[in-house]
């Protein structure tokens, strides 16, 4: 199957939404393609990177996601090829950088570190399959793995206050504690960077475990690219959210990773 691998897509204002809405719908492919797509790339690009994909599929899919508005070719877009052309992805959330003939030593030190902090921005939640119908008195239990101590407590308080059950983890000992406490999680935030194992690492044991594999598994993270999130959907994560955030994000991605309005 001939294709023109340097074809180029990027994300339509739709695109953009399913991204940043915190409840999606898409299949796993057009979501990880949407990733991949923000900010432009070529089909040379998108083909080295889902290399495990049948080409058939992916180019159909491409296709579908045209037809469908989630994005479009970057010469419609305005934007050339990925190299060329002007690039408006993130306009507003990208970080200043100093004016031309004010810029010094310490400015430069200044948006360095300001870049260092400033990754890529996701706020992706899978929407259930099914719906699911809380009973009389039943009540979401929610575990949080989660370092860093300030951040832990407010989750905590927001999510007794929206009526969930909060379970606390912070290290590898207390999320195995955790996991044993009856009865299973609901949900599981999860933070990307712990103290002593690496957050992608919980996720795959989650997914791989008999009994928890089926729990649904919302990522998050202050340091994020691309890879990152591509990473934690292809292992299995059910949603990725950057920080910082507003904590309402979390009600909305618990809510659609498990099924509820």
């Amino acid at each position: 199957m001939a294709v023109d691998e340097k074809a180029a897509y990027s994300l339509t204002n739709k695109g953009k939404g399913e991204l940043k809405s915190a409840r999606t719908e898409l299949p796993m492919l057009e979501l990880k393609l949407l990733v991949l797509m923000d900010g432009g790339a070529n089909l040379g690009r998108i083909l080295k990177a889902f290399s495990a994909q049948p080409q058939v599929e992916l180019v159909e899919t491409i296709n579908r996601m045209k037809r469908t508005g989630l994005i479009a070719d970057r010469d419609k877009e305005g934007g050339g090829d990925e190299h060329g052309g002007i690039e408006a992805t993130g306009f507003f959330t990208r970080p200043i950088f100093p004016a031309a003939g004010e810029a010094s030593a310490e400015a430069a030190d200044n948006t360095l570190e300001l870049l260092k902090r400033n990754g890529y921005v996701a706020r992706i939640a899978k929407k259930a399959t099914e719906e699911r119908k809380l009973g009389k008195g039943e009540k979401i239990h929610v575990m949080v793995i989660e370092d860093d101590a300030q951040l832990a407590k407010l989750l905590r308080m927001f999510l007794l206050m929206h009526d969930f059950v909060p379970r606390m983890a912070a290290n590898k000992n207390e999320v195995v504690a955790s996991l044993r406490i009856a009865p299973k999680p609901d949900v599981v935030l999860l933070d990307v960077v712990l103290p002593d194992i690496d957050g992608f690492e919980v996720l795959m044991r989650l997914k791989q475990h008999p009994v928890l594999k089926t729990v649904p598994v919302v990522m998050m993270t202050a340091k994020a690219s691309r890879e990152a999130v591509l990473q934690g959907l292809a292992r299995g994560a059910d949603g990725y959210i950057t920080k910082p955030f507003d904590v309402d994000i979390i009600s909305h991605a618990i809510k659609s990773v498990i099924g509820l309005k």
